[in-house]
C-alpha cells in the first residue's frame, strides 16, 4: 500500500524548470524523500520474492533428498535400531487382513517358476568361490541339541568368528576376522554362555535365540512371552519365534496376528523372526497369508521353518514367502528379511537358493542384513569347497577344522 501511495503522489507533482535543472546540474539539491521511500520499498519487495523462492527451491530439494540422507544415516545405525523404527511403522499402519483374505497361491505357476530357476539362471564356476564367501556372512550358525553345553557353545562361538582355517584365508587373500558368520543361534539358557564366548574372541557377533515354546509352540501365551523375556535379557539380539500353527490352520489371522504384535513388544530392540513351520501349514496359500499376517505384526524376518519337520525349506516355498515380502515391500516401503532353515546341508544348496534371492528380491537379499541361512553342518561343506578350489585337492568332510 506504501508504494502504490507514493507512487501517486510523485505522479500528481507538477514539471518544474527545478526538475530539469536536477538532471542537468549535479549540485542543485534534489528531492530525495519520496524517491527513496519508493527506492526502498522496491529493495524490500524483490528480495522478499527472491528470498521466498529460494526457500521453496530448498524445501523441494530437502524432500527430494531425505530419503537418500535417511539411507545414509540408517546405514551408519546399530542394525538393530534400523528395524526397531520400520517395526514400530508396521505395528501402527500395516495391518490389512482383508488383503490376507484375498490372498490365493497358483501352484502350477510356482513350479514352472522355480523349473526355469534352476533351468536358467546359473553362477559361473570362477564366481561360485565369490558366492559361497559370501554365503558365510548370512548363515546363523546353529546348535540345537539336547547335549548342549557351554564347551560346545563356545567351540561353536569360535568357528563362527573364525568359519574358514588361517591357512584357507590366506589362499583366498580374505584379511584375517574380516569374515564371520552372520549370527550364532542356541537356545535361551545357552545366551549368556554365547555372549561370553564371543566376548573373549572379541568378535562383533549377534546372539540369536530360539524361543515360544520352539519347536512347536504349545505352551501358553503368557509363557512363551517370559521366554522371549529371558534371551532378551540374558543378551539376544535376535529372537526366532514360533507362530502358533493351529491359528493358521483355522484361518484364525486377527488372532495370531495379535500374539505376534504382543511378542514384538516384548524383543523390544532385538529382532524378531517369525518361524511359520511351513511344513505343517499344509498348502502355498496359507504360507503366502502367514508371512503377511507375520510381516503386518512387525516381525523383521520371516523364517521357512525349525528344522524339526517333515518338510523345510524348499525352494517353491521359499518362491511364495518371497513374493509375499515383495507384495509387502511395494505397499508398505518396507523391507522385511527371510531365513530359510532346515535341509540347506550343501554348496550346491545355497547357490541355488542365492539365486532365488537375487531374481526376486535384488543383491540387497544377497546381505546378511535381509538374507539369512538356519544352517549347522552347511559351513562345513563350504569350507571344503573354497579348500578344493585354493588348493586344487579334495578333503573329506571330516578333515576340516570344526574351531
Amino acid at each position: 500500500m506504501k508504494d502504490k501511495t507514493v507512487k501517486k503522489k510523485n505522479d500528481k507533482r507538477p514539471n518544474t524548470s527545478n526538475q530539469g535543472d536536477e538532471a542537468t546540474d549535479e549540485n542543485a539539491p534534489r528531492p530525495r524523500k519520496n524517491p527513496s521511500k519508493v527506492k526502498t520499498a522496491e529493495k524490500t519487495v524483490k528480495p522478499n520474492r527472491e528470498d521466498m523462492a529460494k526457500e521453496n527451491i530448498t524445501k523441494e530439494k530437502e524432500k527430494i533428498m531425505q530419503p537418500d540422507e535417511k539411507r545414509r544415516t540408517d546405514g551408519k545405525k546399530e542394525k538393530g535400531k534400523i528395524l526397531k523404527a520400520v517395526v514400530r511403522t508396521n505395528q501402527k499402519s500395516t495391518r490389512n487382513l482383508g488383503w490376507v483374505n484375498r490372498s490365493c497361491v497358483n501352484d502350477q505357476a510356482v513350479k514352472n517358476r522355480i523349473q526355469d530357476l534352476l533351468s536358467s539362471r546359473l553362477i559361473h564356476a570362477d564366481q561360485q568361490v565369490e558366492w559361497l564367501a559370501r554365503s558365510i556372512q548370512c548363515i546363523d550358525l546353529t546348535t540345537l541339541a539336547g547335549d548342549d553345553c557351554p564347551s560346545n557353545v563356545a567351540r561353536l562361538c569360535s568357528k563362527a568368528a573364525h568359519p574358514l582355517g588361517d591357512n584357507l584365508t590366506k589362499a583366498l587373500q580374505i584379511k584375517h576376522g574380516l569374515l564371520t558368520t552372520g549370527a550364532v543361534c542356541v537356545y535361551p539358557a545357552r545366551v549368556a554362555d554365547a555372549c561370553l564366548g564371543l566376548e573373549r574372541l572379541g568378535a562383533d557377533i549377534p546372539v540369536a535365540s530360539v524361543a515360544t515354546g520352539f519347536p512347536t509352540g504349545q505352551t501358553s501365551l503368557k509363557i512363551r512371552l517370559e521366554e522371549i523375556e529371558f534371551a532378551v535379557a540374558n543378551g539376544a539380539k535376535e529372537i526366532d519365534i514360533v507362530i502358533n500353527r493351529e491359528l493358521a490352520l483355522s484361518q484364525n489371522w486377527e488372532e495370531l496376528y495379535n500374539e505376534l504384535v504382543e511378542m514384538r513388544k516384548v524383543c523390544g530392540e532385538s529382532h524378531m523372526k517369525s518361524i511359520l513351520a511351513v511344513g505343517e501349514l499344509c498348502n502355498l496359500t496359507n504360507i503366502y497369508k502367514a508371512s503377511l499376517v507375520a510381516m503386518m505384526a512387525g516381525s523383521d524376518f520371516i523364517k521357512t521353518s525349525t528344522g524339526k519337520e517333515t518338510v523345510n525349506a524348499t525352494l517353491p516355498i521359499g518362491l511364495v514367502m518371497c513374493r509375499a515380502i515383495r507384495a509387502y515391500n511395494r505397499k508398505t516401503g518396507f523391507k522385511v528379511g527371510f531365513k530359510p532353515a532346515g535341509g540347506i546341508r550343501t554348496s550346491k544348496d545355497v547357490l541355488q537358493w542365492m539365486t532365488l534371492m537375487k531374481e526376486e528380491l535384488g543383491n540387497d537379499y544377497l546381505t546378511p542384513e535381509l538374507f539369512r541361512i538356519g544352517a549347522s553342518a552347511l559351513l562345513n561343506d563350504i569350507e571344503r569347497n573354497l579348500a578344493n578350489y585354493a588348493t586344487g585337492g579334495y578333503f573329506m568332510a571330516e578333515e576340516m577344522p570344526m574351531a
